[in-house]
Parts: structure tokens; sequence; C-alpha cells
């Protein structure tokens, strides 16, 4: 497993907003893990089906679970998945947008214990176009003492966390809504991609 990192060190734009120069002033970072690993190919086109591909058998360490969905799927269908097979001690996900039944399904396993700890790294448009879910978001991690929500200017869309049997990691082109078009994701087994995510997103600084 090889990881590169590239640091953007050029001068910082004036006209910046306050908060946008403090999220730039350590520059913007670019990383690359490169990693071996056995691949697995699964096409779906509905949340059901996407969690009927899987399946229960285990997932394997240093596998790679590849997606291309169309229809009733959004990123916490991967995620869904992943509860399946066990309940996480750790997880942190990267959204640019989220719905209010996301946030509800979410509560539901942290209600149920399927999650105990939460990271949540959000889009800067989030807190001013979705007040409604910005608010019950914070209402959960507060009542709840989950972990940090942070806001960037982000549109990653991540999973990352851990249980008793295995870590992994989430990539999709996905936010955590669903919608009709086409989508690409990809799970994979392993504890070098979760520290990969880890540490880049514990060192984001929030703008809010």
């Amino acid at each position: 497993m090889q990881t590169f990192e590239k640091w953007n060190l050029e001068k910082q734009n004036p006209d910046e907003q306050p908060e946008e120069k403090q999220a730039n002033k350590r520059g913007r970072r670019s990383e690359c893990l490169i990693r071996e690993t056995k691949n697995i190919y699964r096409k779906a086109f509905s949340e059901t089906q996407i969690l009927d591909l899987i399946g229960m058998e285990s997932f394997k360490d240093g596998y790679q679970y590849n997606f291309i969905t169309g229809g009733d799927i959004d990123s916490l269908s991967y995620l869904k998945a992943i509860l399946r097979h066990q309940n996480l001690d750790y997880c942190l996900f990267s959204t640019w947008c989220m719905a209010s039944d996301d946030i509800m399904q979410i509560e539901e396993w942290i209600k149920n214990g399927k999650i105990k700890k939460l990271d949540a790294y959000l889009g800067e448009i989030f807190p001013s176009s979705y007040p409604f879910e910005w608010k019950k978001l914070n209402e959960l991690f507060n009542k709840n003492d989950l972990g940090r929500i942070a806001v960037f200017r982000n549109h990653s869309k991540i999973y990352a966390g851990y249980g008793e049997k295995f870590y992994f990691g989430v990539q999709t082109s996905a936010n955590i809504n669903t919608n009709p078009r086409a989508e690409n994701g990809c799970i994979t087994i392993g504890k070098d991609i979760f520290e990969f995510y880890k540490n880049y997103f514990d060192k984001i600084i929030s703008i809010v």
C-alpha cells in the first residue's frame, strides 16, 4: 500500500471570505492511496437489489466490491449493506447534502446500537440550504454525544468505519439522497482504506 500527498501552496486569494481563509490556511491537499485488491463487480437497479447482490456472505479483507447503479439507490444504501454484517464502533460520512428521512434512518441506527460513534462532513451549502436538516442533525449529535460535524468546501461522498469483524471504506458518486440517475460506488474492505480517510478528515477545519 502506498499513499501520496500533494499540497497546494499557492498564494491565498485576497477575495476569499474569512471562513474560506480559515479553511484554506494550510493549503489544499490531495491524497492518493494505491493498494492491491481483488475486485468484484455488480450492477444494481434498486436498493433491494444492491443488498441482495451483496448477500449475507461475509465481506473479505482485501476485496473491493464495485457497483454501477440506477434507480432507488443513494450512498446510504452501502452503509445499510455494511450494517447487515456488523454493528459499527465508529463511522464517518461525507456528503454534499442529505434529506430528513436519511437523518431519521441514522437516528434509528443510533438508537438500536448499530452505530456507536459518528463524524459527519458536509458541504458548505448545507447549513443555509438545508436549515431543517442542519438543525435535526445537530440535535441528533448533541443528544447522543456522537462525534463532530464539520462543514467545508466539500463534494466528496465517503464512508469509513469499523466494527468487530472488519474495517472498510466506501466511495460513491451519490449523495445521501435518492435520485433516478446512474451512480457508481465501491466498498473496499481493509484497515488501510479506513485510516486513509480517517487521517484526511480528522485534519478538516470546519468553517462553521
